[in-house]
């Protein structure tokens, strides 16, 4: 271990692919690491198709702009660069930016990893990794030919580690774990060994934090108005300390706020049970504290951490249905039926062709409308099939229905042309199958080995929570007590609903059963859900199961990645105890 130093100051200037363009010179001023998150799991399938059209462009060329008005101020000042915009192509993208600087000149030390992508080594991987099965289906992975477009698997830190340790400026990653930008920046400054787990695990939670910019600092946070209703709000910073602890802060009079809920939102944003795994640590989310010790500047301590599973996950895009799809308007009276008689005869016209067809109504009409915008319903009507010529047949039965189908008849558009919709078969890999490569500034090549140390994962066991004596209520929107943040996990969906007092949590905990939530949720009344309990954050978490069938790539809901599916619940009304009412709530 390394003498103790100050803690790193990592800060991050992408949550997406497409994110603020400005961010980059927004956060680089007095940082030690400027990390960048280019790679949702959607934006695999979007590479693929790019590379499809140009085998150059696998990468995430965004980076390069966001990184040419900075880059001499990145090495004047000694600060590392580290971003996943490798994409499918890291080693494309390394060129690109050695190139950026010699134009610039300029002679960034640019290394880079590789070991992600399966695509040629699956047939080979396949017997000792139980044929792939899909985590949401166990169907084993089809072996056709052409059906896998993309398969990488999420590596971890130590890439990264040893590429700055060896004097990289700027390190560009393929597809590791989000988090594991931070935790590579860290381990690296500190000099962390790979069993420092709980160290690792609070890299993890900080990294986890930042990753998607300025939702940390404000951004789609559902207390905005609490806040000031802030606009564009800075990106985040995380002051990571040598015993793993972290300060979660912004630049000095960026816009937007650093609170114990907005931390609290990314804690709860895409997770699963209280154990989230990652290929280097398991972090135990049910540890984590966390304090405001300052304006804008909230603690995050406590945090423990286990060994890694032996085995880390793959995402695969590969083949899906072709899809059509065509959106109605339907005003004024007898919405209900005009609806129904418009899915009848559409099933009618269509049920010899070989189709699925899913109606979805978005809206509500306000009775007696001042204006026809609100008294109209939308009815989104999704077709989706093996073949393009058959989706073409039911778009033209569609249009065939505008005069001889309900009254006020009219579309917002054509149906649209058959495309691909995808598809997304999240799997296993054993860590010791990777080989996994850091390719140095000067060229060298470094394997870096798997984890020495892993175990099976033991889950939480469940944390009890005091009864909670309902007294007297009125009736409102649950979003009066609870905040929430909602996203996707591959076809599941995963809402956090969090408190903004102690006091409060037993009746969260005592209120939002999984059969209160199939009552809040509808279309969730047949699905399997899971309930987690985090009494550190004041949370519950819940995953929803099969709510985005197929993924961001293919899912039918309007709402694809349930971005949405959390302000949905807390508007949903429920008795709300007046004596919760009245407590003065932290945000």
């Amino acid at each position: 271990m390394t003498t103790t130093k100050r803690p790193v100051r990592i800060a991050n200037a992408s949550g997406f692919y497409g994110d603020r363009g400005s961010a980059f010179a927004e956060m680089v001023a007095g940082v030690d690491v400027l990390t960048a998150d280019y790679l949702a799991e959607v934006t695999m399938m979007i590479l693929a198709k790019q590379r499809l059209k140009d085998p150059s462009r696998g990468y995430a060329a965004t980076f390069l702009r966001h990184l040419e008005p900075v880059l001499a101020t990145v090495l004047e000042q000694g600060t590392k660069v580290v971003v996943n915009a490798g994409g499918l192509d890291p080693e494309g993208l390394a060129r690109a930016v050695t190139a950026l600087g010699e134009r610039l000149g300029l002679a960034p030390k640019v290394a880079w990893l590789s070991g992600d992508d399966l695509t040629k080594d699956l047939p080979g991987l396949r017997e000792r990794n139980g044929d792939f099965p899909n985590l949401e289906t166990g169907d084993p992975l089809p072996s056709a030919a052409g059906f896998v477009y993309t398969a990488n698997a999420y590596l971890g830190a130590w890439g990264i580690v040893r590429a700055l340790e060896d004097g990289a400026d700027i390190v560009v990653c393929p597809r590791v774990t989000d988090a594991s930008l931070v935790v590579g920046a860290a381990a690296w400054w500190h000099g962390w060994e790979r069993t420092d787990f709980d160290r690792l695990a609070g890299a993890v939670a900080a990294g986890h934090v930042i990753e998607c910019g300025p939702q940390a600092t404000g951004g789609n946070y559902s207390s905005f108005l609490a806040l000031g209703s802030p606009e564009r709000p800075g990106f985040p910073l995380a002051e990571v300390a040598d015993d793993g602890s972290s300060v979660i802060t912004k630049q000095q009079g960026q816009p937007g706020a650093v609170t114990v809920g907005t931390v609290t939102a990314q804690l709860v944003y895409e997770v699963g049970s209280a154990r989230y795994l990652n290929p280097d640590v398991v972090t135990h989310l049910d540890t984590i504290a966390l304090e405001r010790v300052g304006e804008d500047r909230v603690a995050l301590t406590g945090v423990r951490g286990s060994a890694p599973p032996p085995t880390t996950k793959v995402a695969i895009t590969c083949k899906g249905q072709q899809r059509s799809e065509m959106t109605l308007a339907f005003v004024g009276l007898d919405i209900d039926e005009k609806i129904a008689l418009f899915e009848r005869t559409t099933r009618a016209a269509v049920k010899r062709y070989p189709v699925e067809l899913a109606f979805q109504r978005i809206g509500s009409a306000a009775p007696d409308a001042p204006t026809q915008d609100e008294a109209t319903v939308l009815l989104r009507v999704v077709a989706t099939g093996e073949d393009p010529r058959v989706l073409g047949g039911v778009g033209a039965a569609l249009i065939e229905q505008a005069l001889s189908s309900y009254p006020g008849f009219f579309a917002m558009d054509l149906p649209k042309p058959p495309s691909e919709a995808g598809g997304y078969w999240p799997t296993l890999v054993a860590q010791r199958d990777l080989e996994v490569r850091c390719t140095l500034p000067d060229g060298s090549e470094v394997s870096i080995e798997p984890p020495p140390e892993s175990a099976q994962v033991q889950e939480a066991s469940a944390p009890s929570v005091d009864a909670f004596t309902l007294g007297e209520t009125e009736r409102g929107p649950l979003g009066r007590l609870v905040d929430a943040r909602s996203g996707d996990k591959g076809s599941h969906a995963n809402v956090g609903l969090w408190v903004r007092h102690e006091r409060a949590y037993p009746w969260l905990v005592q209120t939002l059963t999984v059969d209160r939530l199939r009552e809040i949720l509808p279309e969730a009344r047949d699905l399997e859900i899971e309930r987690h309990l985090l009494p550190n954050l004041l949370a519950v978490n819940f995953v929803i199961h099969d709510l985005l069938s197929g993924g961001a790539v293919a899912a039918i809901r309007f709402d694809r990645q349930a971005k949405a599916l959390g302000e949905f619940i807390r508007s949903r009304f429920t008795d709300l105890p007046t004596a919760l009412l009245s407590l003065e709530l932290a945000l």
